[in-house]
């Protein structure tokens, strides 16, 4: 499997012929959608979805599908045919991939703040994508993807994640709120330069790609 990073949280999976585009937000290049099958969303802030983008890709490819939760799935009326509400606990499978969904909630920003709906999505059994929450996936993974920075997170609470899901590499995502200089010091502190996590942390860049063995 090939992932590639578009941006902030946004991923792309390729694998076995089949192209999966994960959280296409406001941050996200729309090149990432060029060849996709399916999109999938986790929940509706914009940094994780985009709706006109959305439309405009699902209106130039007839054949893109789109897996997401009920909230996202509302505001797409006209194309529901092509979309797919899946929650916590639900299964599927896009060309060969299999995928799990897991979580509910987003993580609290604060508690003045409603929350809103977040799953995060398991692939293969092995990479985990858990949106705006830090959902502990239900196995051990081999890659984590971690939101490193956001107005719920703290680096403690980073840290501790990592270590309670114990993958064996954790990819930072969800970095668009940061400059180049507080990248750098999350990443040291949940990296190498912090307390510990067990993981390897590594970085990819926008547009940057790794193949998970």
């Amino acid at each position: 499997m090939r992932i590639t990073k578009f941006g902030h949280a946004c991923v792309r999976l390729e694998h076995g012929g089949t192209t999966v585009v994960v959280d296409p937000g406001m941050f996200t290049d729309p090149a990432a959608f060029a060849g996709a099958d399916a999109v999938l969303i986790t929940h509706e802030h914009a940094d994780h979805f985009e709706e006109a983008r959305l439309r405009a890709a699902l209106e130039a490819d007839p054949a893109l599908r789109v897996w997401t939760n009920r909230a996202v799935a509302d505001q797409l009326d006209g194309v529901a045919p092509r979309v797919a509400v899946v929650g916590e606990g639900d299964a599927f499978e896009i060309g060969g991939i299999e995928v799990s969904v897991h979580g509910e909630w987003h993580a609290v920003i604060h508690p003045d703040i409603p929350p809103v709906k977040n799953i995060g999505f398991l692939f293969d059994g092995r990479l985990f994508h858990p949106g705006d929450a830090l959902t502990v996936p239900p196995h051990v993974v081999e890659t984590l993807l971690l939101p490193i920075a956001a107005p719920w997170t703290k680096v403690s609470e980073l840290v501790d994640y990592v270590r309670e899901a114990g993958p064996r590499r954790a990819l930072p995502i969800h970095d668009a709120v940061l400059s180049p200089a507080g990248l750098a010091v999350h990443t040291r502190l949940v990296g190498p330069g912090g307390p510990g996590t067990g993981a390897e942390l590594r970085t990819l860049g926008d547009g940057e790609s790794l193949d998970l063995d």
